[in-house]
């Protein structure tokens, strides 16, 4: 592992000991034929890297952890596309982080666009048209919860809700399973759901004691 932990640069190019190149390759062989053992100590091996250079450059641990998650979920479906004469297999996850990251930036600025025209529409509504108070505290929870959802649920509603796609147009965009899409949608809505009424029943509990406290 020490020979594999700066990010920068090819990963090819770090001098590697025979013995660990032969233990490398021995795991990517059985990583690319489908071996599960294989693919949980290529995760072990090297996951740290790949959640490190994540973290690094998204500066939050809860969407590196989503990264590594993703670049392991590619790396294991796209495994054929793995050839070692093009390099060892360190590299090639780091290839796949990369792009996750750079994902992962896009998405965060595309939430920085949805926040800016939300926040632009408000700014032009007519005067007297402003939203019921408990619409806009729902809104505020809902905004809330969103951010606290895994990325690759989080970017699921927002293509969803903001991009008004359907399942199988979110599949084919982000190259998840069509299954994969509609529970990762049922679990973040059944979530943001949970959190919300959670939250509205304790803002209820807290408006009536003061209402008692004030009675008293």
């Amino acid at each position: 592992m020490t020979a594999l932990v700066s990010p920068v640069g090819p990963v090819a190019a770090i001098p590697v000991p025979t013995e660990e190149k032969a233990e490398t390759d021995r795991l990517a062989a059985g990583f690319v034929r489908g071996d599960e053992d294989s693919f949980d100590l290529v995760y072990r091996r090297w996951g740290t890297l790949v959640y490190s250079l994540a973290a690094r450059s998204l500066g939050d641990a809860r969407e590196a952890e989503d990264v590594a998650q993703q670049t392991f979920l590619a790396a294991w479906r796209g495994r054929q596309g793995y050839h070692a004469v093009r390099g060892p297999l360190p590299g090639w996850l780091v290839g796949i982080a990369r792009r996750k990251i750079a994902d992962a930036h896009a998405a965060r600025a595309r939430r920085v666009e949805l926040a800016a025209a939300h926040a632009a529409r408000e700014g032009s509504a007519a005067p007297g048209t402003a939203e019921p108070p408990e619409a806009a505290l729902d809104r505020v929870l809902v905004t809330q919860e969103l951010r606290k959802l895994p990325l690759v649920q989080r970017r699921i509603l927002c293509l969803a809700f903001f991009d008004d796609l359907t399942h199988v147009q979110i599949a084919e965009r982000t190259g998840l399973p069509l299954g994969t899409v509609k529970s990762h949608a049922r679990r973040a809505i059944l979530r943001i759901r949970r959190s919300v009424a959670e939250s509205a029943a304790s803002a209820e509990s807290s408006t009536s004691a003061e209402s008692w406290a004030s009675a008293e």
